[in-house]
């Protein structure tokens, strides 16, 4: 700075276009922001007082604006104000009358209040969307800011886990409601990064078998405005606004830029206990919403080139999230926002993967869902983002938006069909055994087409989305009434079964029958080739009293209760059991599809085999009736064709796995014909935590319990 500059105006130097953003080099702090459309763009340096310093941008290269400033460190805050035409009618709502958020920032500090300063119209106007000249008021004190930070961190010796799909069990949590009452954490660091990554936390998590925690949304995000009148959040926080930017409000560090650090801190303890870390994102719309959204980054830096517009009024915007806009991956500049996230949660974060929320949305590139979309190829070609695990919520609200097997070879998918079949078969709904053995599996005939493996069925049968396991099996109905909505939201058809009544109960024999098929159901979902998920809390019975719903619930409704650890003791010890032994046994989790015939000459038996209760294997006229309750499948744990890492032949037990969901016993012959001459109990739903002591011979009849699950191993 030249001594006789004031002391308030910093030194500016041109800077460099890329990267965008805000980038700190240990010296000073480079700024870069994209807008095609802009006329003018100003660098807003926020102080602690809320003061504000305006740099003019005057270097622009490819319509990026930049500049270096080499005082200012991290900490700092600030936001862009971008000067350029207003006519909504042409999709153009520049207004310099908005502090606008970095799209690139990497901490935000702050709160929005949703006053008339964060609004490009009049909010008492009569024509809501109308064109007219935006009131001017300034949002500097209204809006978050953005944060400079420091982006050095020591990560030690981390490495990234990189367990295959195959050995991947994932388990589903929410950062705030997996730690906001569990006992054994500090009180100030529940419902942030450092709780979860507490020890508590980790060795319950391995207790499980878990290999990779995917957390739903740590993106910055908005609380809706409509949910704070209601005295509600936006608890899962599909609703973001900053994609490289941990959401602050988990750090239990809450200084400026504190969220990062706490976050790589996270991964790190995670990876040293061979954890993979999951994020859950959400690149299909953002929080600005509809046309009658405030202004706070995208729609001010440049609307038209960020979100889909309609092409017949381009005042409003395409939906096919159900959320009020989408993005644009049409344009090249929202992909790379898209792909320049991504490579920072890996390279930076260290993350392993990411769970793209409403994923058909990214593949639309004008209104039909493409296979070979321009996002689709990025990803394909990137040498950092094609080498972590990609998992997509294959469906969004368009039309022709489900999506189930067809994405490409790199992607794996959650398995809506795999969720509904066996929620239909444990309820005793008519389905056909097909379908269930398909889905049991691996759902080949949704993904080998593809080149793809079992391992890219993600198997659930809950989620955050929907009825967690207790209420899956103790309601019919919805009851979201404290979502202020009077029980309109959330999905009607649940697929779930009361067990005979509604909700609550003191019955003994309804209470036995709900944990049984709480077994039946966790029991299936490791038995099943493909990569199981389980939703944080089903291990203990976690309850959300019937809402289905739960998105904007901050509360105990959706919080995990680790009381239940103590009331739930049995199905805790039953899920570490069925956990444990998909973990032991190969067979459970095949590289390869089953092949259904011997896999060398000579061989008596195929790697695969379905019986019926006569112990004898299933005709094409018992496949074609379709409609019976009990089967069993002999897994040939001698036929495994994929070799292991190191090329050598995997041998496993064999087992043979009897389903029965009728309500009464069923008489099960073990087969006579060679399979075994003596089998041995591993898992027995109808027990309480899964413990059996039965040994039956060849020939011999095995009462099977009404609606249970019975795990025999060959032992002879």
């Amino acid at each position: 700075m030249p001594p006789d500059a004031p002391a308030s105006v910093p030194t500016v130097w041109p800077g460099t276009s890329y990267p965008l953003g805000a980038t700190y080099d240990g010296a000073g702090t480079n700024f870069s922001l994209f807008s095609e459309v802009a006329e003018r763009v100003e660098l807003c340096l926020v102080g602690k007082d809320g003061s504000e310093e305006r740099i003019n941008l005057d270097e622009v290269d490819g319509y990026v604006w930049h500049c270096y400033l080499p005082t200012v460190t991290p900490g700092q805050r600030y936001g862009f104000r971008v000067y350029g035409p207003w006519d909504p009618s042409a999709g153009l709502r520049c207004d310099p009358s908005k502090l606008l958020l970095d799209p690139y920032g990497k901490s935000f500090h702050g709160e929005f209040d949703f006053s008339q300063a964060l609004f490009s119209y009049d909010l008492t106007a009569e024509d809501l969307a109308s064109g007219g000249t935006p009131p001017m008021v300034d949002s500097l004190g209204h809006t978050m800011t953005s944060v400079v930070i420091n982006p050095y961190f020591d990560w030690a010796s981390d490495r990234a886990p990189r367990t295959p799909y195959h050995q991947t069990v994932i388990y589903e949590a929410h950062v705030k409601g997996m730690t906001q009452t569990h006992p054994g954490i500090p009180e100030d660091m529940r419902g942030t990064y450092a709780g979860l990554a507490h020890p508590v936390i980790i060795d319950h998590l391995k207790s499980l078998n878990v290999t990779a925690i995917e957390l739903m949304p740590v993106h910055q995000f908005m609380h809706d405005h409509r949910l704070l009148d209601l005295g509600l959040r936006n608890y899962w926080g599909y609703n973001t606004f900053g994609f490289l930017a941990p959401h602050y409000q988990y750090a239990a560090n809450k200084h400026a830029g504190g969220a990062v650090a706490e976050f790589k801190a996270m991964v790190r303890a995670f990876h040293e206990a061979g954890i993979e870390v999951i994020l859950d994102v959400v690149y299909n719309h953002t929080a600005e919403g509809n046309h009658l959204g405030p202004t706070i980054n995208l729609r001010g830096i440049d609307n038209a080139a960020y979100y889909r517009l309609m092409d017949d009024d381009k005042r409003l915007y395409r939906d096919f999230t159900g959320t009020g806009n989408s993005l644009n991956p049409r344009h090249p500049h929202t992909l790379q926002l898209i792909m320049d996230s991504l490579r920072y949660w890996v390279l930076e974060m260290h993350v392993d993967g990411f769970r793209f929320d409403l994923a058909a949305a990214l593949a639309r590139e004008f209104f039909e869902v493409d296979r070979l979309s321009a996002f689709f190829d990025l990803v394909q070609q990137d040498p950092v983002i094609s080498q972590v695990k990609l998992i997509a919520e294959p469906w969004d609200v368009g039309e022709g938006g489900y999506q189930v097997g067809n994405f490409p070879g790199l992607w794996t998918e959650w398995n809506g069909k795999y969720r509904d079949t066996v929620r239909d078969y444990w309820r005793g709904e008519p389905a056909t055994l097909g379908e269930f053995a398909s889905r049991l599996t691996g759902s080949s005939d949704l993904y080998e087409a593809t080149g793809r493996r079992p391992g890219a069925s993600i198997n659930f049968v809950t989620c955050h989305d929907g009825f967690p396991l207790a209420d899956l099996v103790s309601y019919n109905e919805k009851h979201n009434e404290a979502n202020g909505e009077d029980n309109r939201d959330g999905e009607s058809h649940n697929r779930s079964w009361n067990c005979g009544v509604e909700g609550p109960t003191d019955d003994p024999d309804i209470l036995a029958l709900r944990a049984k098929q709480m077994r039946n159901i966790m029991g299936t979902l490791m038995m099943s080739q493909g990569t199981p998920m389980i939703s944080h809390g089903d291990e203990i019975g976690r309850t959300q009293r019937g809402n289905n719903n739960v998105y904007c619930q901050d509360s105990e409704i959706s919080w995990m209760d680790w009381s239940l650890c103590e009331t739930n003791a049995e199905q805790l010890a039953f899920t570490r059991k069925v956990t444990k032994l998909r973990r032991k046994h190969p067979v459970f989790r095949r590289r390869r599809f089953f092949e259904g015939k011997p896999i060398r000459s000579g061989d008596q038996f195929r790697d695969i085999a379905w019986l019926t209760p006569s112990g004898n294997e299933m005709t094409p006229e018992d496949w074609e009736s379709g409609l019976d309750k009990c089967v069993a499948v002999f897994l040939n744990g001698e036929a495994i064709t994929a070799p292991d890492e190191r090329g050598e032949r995997v041998v496993d037990d064999s087992f043979l796995l009897c389903f029965n969901a009728h309500d009464k016993q069923v008489d099960f012959s073990a087969p006579d014909n060679g399979y075994a001459s003596q089998w041995t109990a591993a898992v027995d739903t109808a027990h309480p935590a899964g413990d059996s002591d039965l040994v039956v011979a060849a020939g011999e009849k095995i009462p099977l319990q009404p609606r249970s699950l019975l795990v025999l191993r060959k032992t002879a």
